[in-house]
């Protein structure tokens, strides 16, 4: 168990099959922020609960999902994904999927879990950790930056109104 100043004491573990109805739980809370046109809650919400359904119901190897408890309650996960940079071929961690419970938020849970992420991202012998983040998404974004992350490739969309 980790604790820092002003932080509530937490535990963070492998997900089992047993946090499977936990972890999609968290669906709706992926399009909560404005998102960008063309995209609507419920295609994001299809799409994430398809991508999460298909990786906890395989559990490939490369697909590793981590569960942050306060006080033996599970209070959010990190679905971590082992990846290959397409520029130079090293080993990536992509941060896949990040929610903390609206009753946890605040407390510096989802830091701890990019912390986590990043240990484990450097003990995988990775050289980058990544993640994508909706541009309406200003409060992940404000975390993200806070972190050390910052902007390595900008994906633009059009939507073509099929």
């Amino acid at each position: 168990m980790s604790q820092g100043p002003g932080r509530v004491g937490h535990a963070i573990r492998p997900a089992t099959s047993a946090d499977d109805a936990f972890i999609l739980g968290f669906v709706d809370r992926f399009s909560e922020f404005p998102l960008p046109p063309g995209r609507s809650r419920e295609t994001v919400g299809a799409g994430v609960r398809g991508d999460l359904s298909r990786h906890l119901a395989t559990r490939p190897a490369h697909s590793h999902f981590f569960v942050i408890e306060v006080d033996g309650a599970a209070a959010g996960f990190v679905h971590l994904l082992m990846d290959t940079d397409f520029f130079d071929g090293g080993a990536t961690c992509h941060v896949s999927d990040l929610a903390i419970a609206t009753d946890f938020e605040g407390r510096g849970l989802a830091r701890a879990l990019l912390a986590h992420a990043d240990a484990f991202a450097r003990a995988s012998d990775c050289s980058r950790l990544t993640l994508s983040v909706f541009p309406g998404n200003e409060r992940a974004q404000r975390l993200y930056l806070s972190q050390g992350f910052d902007v390595d490739l900008l994906r633009m969309g059009k939507p073509l109104g099929r």
